[in-house]
């Protein structure tokens, strides 16, 4: 058996031959924009893991864990986000000169994200038509849509420390009695607060991605078939949690 070195642990070799322009002569800038998206869909698969444990850990009640879950996710998620700064380096001419080779691939068609949005609780099977995946992929996604998510671990957790969570009112009438009992409750309160950065941040990450697609094509459709900034407009209003949001309306106030 071969000595074990870094090259071989890390498959190196194997991972700077996943770089293939599509371009023909190769553009400068194609390179840039294959690496950041790759690097996208590996931080996808370790917050993928991340919140797979963090569910594990709030069905057993450990929120010392979760928290330790929760803090390198909002570390993947600034990374993500600052990965923006790195494509913005490219100016529209210089994107637009292999943008049309693209097509029909688009960022719409990431299943990982997919499964995020899912697993969280954005659970539409619409979205399953607008990918391209078959076999385990897709029947991982399928699945991802009927299993509990994310927020109902954190109901379910709730329900176990005595709070009625099993409808809109409840769910909002437990949060808002966890902030107000915040020095008793504080393990819970900064659960909550964990859920909330994570939903801030995406809502950041989409807000910084669609300026940036703007900035790059204006308002042309998109590569795939998507409406381009037209369509990701909407999605800067999607929260995972929106209970979580409205509370902030009701503390200091009386029901």
């Amino acid at each position: 058996m071969a000595r074990l070195t870094y090259a071989s642990y890390l498959r190196i070799d194997e991972l700077l031959a996943l770089q293939v322009p599509q371009s023909n002569p190769a553009h400068h800038d194609e390179l840039l924009f294959i690496i950041v998206h790759q690097v996208y869909e590996l931080w996808f698969r370790q917050m993928l893991h991340e919140i797979e444990a963090a569910m594990k850990n709030l069905a057993a009640g450990d929120l010392l864990k979760t928290q330790k879950n929760f803090r390198r996710i909002h570390a993947i998620q600034r990374l993500i986000e600052q990965q923006v700064d790195v494509l913005e380096t490219m100016t529209p001419q210089e994107f637009n000169a292999f943008r049309e080779g693209l097509n029909p691939a688009s960022g719409f068609q990431s299943s990982q994200f997919r499964e995020i949005e899912f697993l969280c609780g954005a659970q539409k099977t619409s979205y399953l038509s607008f990918l391209e995946v078959t076999g385990a992929k897709r029947e991982r996604l399928e699945r991802r849509l009927s299993e509990p998510t994310l927020y109902d671990a954190l109901k379910g957790l709730l329900q176990r420390r005595g709070f009625q969570v099993d409808s809109h009112d409840t769910l909002l009438a437990a949060f808002k009695s966890i902030y107000e009992r915040s020095e008793e409750l504080y393990d819970l309160y900064l659960l909550l607060e964990d859920f909330i950065e994570f939903d801030e941040r995406f809502l950041l990450w989409r807000g910084r991605h669609v300026r940036m697609v703007e900035r790059m094509i204006g308002m042309k459709p998109g590569t795939g078939g998507s409406l381009g900034v037209s369509y990701l407009e909407k999605t800067l209003s999607k929260k995972f949690f929106p209970e979580l949001w409205e509370v902030r309306t009701e503390l200091g106030t009386g029901y």
